[in-house]
């Protein structure tokens, strides 16, 4: 079968090393660190370039990144070890665990949102990033979650319940603030707070040592500075930084909101790691194999949701990350099947089944695409 033939070593490795020098000669990242795992082994690791370029720091193996929206991968796991325990239900209603969350459609009614609508994205919720810089959320105050804000994360969702739903929970896709929600969620059910339950159900199962919801001073050093390319050419992230993406999105980063540990643990967006912890990750949701779930719970959170919808051009949703099911339309060498997601601030995973293959590409360059889609293409190419 295709989709089980061997990985030639020598390939994929100057294949790779080409992309990510490529990258970093041309100025589209100051930083590379990209790790790959074939059938269980890792077959390719390499930092390369500079984590910090105004210090002349090098990326290490042991970088810190922010991850941003990879963070909702760990959160949908904390939920899958709740289910397990027989704690919580994909099916509860989120009033069940938090009656103060109860937002309204537009006509006034109070729709049932369940955890499942939450991990899957269809509950009528939002991204104040998403919406005009005027609309319903930024009215409310509404946090993202990256962002520095001095609110508690209860008082934030309750912001967000004040807004109206964009549609009734099940009738369609919406990225947005619901892993937030479902963090709320957890450390109730947990009977703790967020951050130490994450801990308990997912980071140290898993074996994590570096993955948190923020970096003390002392590890200040091994976080990447955060960079955007402005006009073609990278310039570093300010601690109060608007951006734009390519498709109208507005983004308000605060990259020091990672040494406040007093800022509510952001489900969505909030957590700091390294490769090598997030690699644990993305080989579990490969295998289905942990000791969070059994493969069978693991089976369904990386089935696809959203039926004829899709997530973006060629891809569903799972409970948690992104499911291709059209290679052609999504544009890409992947196998139909492939789990992945990323996050803002520049860093991506993939997982490839059919391929048996675990991919991470961490970068320091917010918003940008094209560092992790070359990677993918060499890899691909090693086949």
């Amino acid at each position: 079968m295709m989709g089980v033939a061997e990985i030639r070593k020598d390939v994929l490795g100057k294949a790779v090393d080409a992309a990510i020098d490529k990258n970093i000669a041309r100025g589209f990242t100051t930083g590379v660190l990209v790790c790959i795992c074939f059938d269980g082994e890792m077959v390719y690791r390499r930092a390369a370039g500079l984590a910090d370029r105004e210090a002349n720091c090098l990326m290490q193996e042991n970088t810190l990144f922010r991850l941003a929206s990879i963070s909702k991968a760990f959160t949908s796991l904390a939920v899958a070890a709740l289910v397990e325990q027989r704690k919580l239900s994909l099916d509860d209603s989120v009033s069940k665990w938090l009656p103060y969350f109860t937002p309204k459609l537009s006509n006034g009614f109070v729709p049932v949102i369940t955890i499942r609508d939450l991990l899957c994205h269809m509950s009528g919720l939002d991204y104040r990033w998403a919406q005009k810089e005027d609309g319903p959320y930024a009215k409310a105050g509404v946090s993202d979650g990256l962002d520095i804000t001095g609110l508690t994360l209860e008082e934030n969702l309750k912001r967000l319940a004040s807004a109206p739903l964009c549609f009734a929970p099940g009738s369609s896709w919406l990225y947005s603030l619901g892993p937030d929600v479902l963090g709320a969620v957890v450390a109730k059910v947990q009977g703790t707070d967020f951050r130490t339950a994450l801990a308990e159900l997912v980071t140290k199962p898993l074996g994590m040592t570096d993955t948190a919801f923020y970096a003390s001073e002392s590890d200040r050093k091994r976080v990447a500075a955060p960079y955007y390319l402005d006009n073609g050419k990278l310039a570093r992230m300010n601690d109060d930084q608007f951006l734009t993406s390519v498709d109208d999105r507005y983004f308000h980063f605060s990259p020091e909101r990672v040494f406040h540990a007093e800022e509510y643990p952001s489900g969505g967006v909030g957590l700091v790691g390294t490769a090598s912890d997030l690699m644990r990750l993305v080989e579990t949701i490969r295998t289905g194999e942990s000791p969070i779930a059994d493969k069978g719970l693991m089976s369904q959170m990386s089935a696809n949701q959203l039926g004829d919808m899709m997530a973006r051009p060629g891809f569903g949703f799972s409970l948690g990350w992104g499911v291709l099911v059209d290679p052609v339309e999504a544009v890409t060498p992947q196998t139909a099947g492939t789990l992945a997601w990323g996050g803002v601030y520049g860093s991506k995973w993939f997982a490839d089944p059919a391929r048996k293959l675990s991919v991470v590409t961490m970068t320091t360059t917010a918003l940008d695409e094209v560092v992790s889609v070359d990677v993918r293409n060499a890899i691909y190419g090693s086949f």
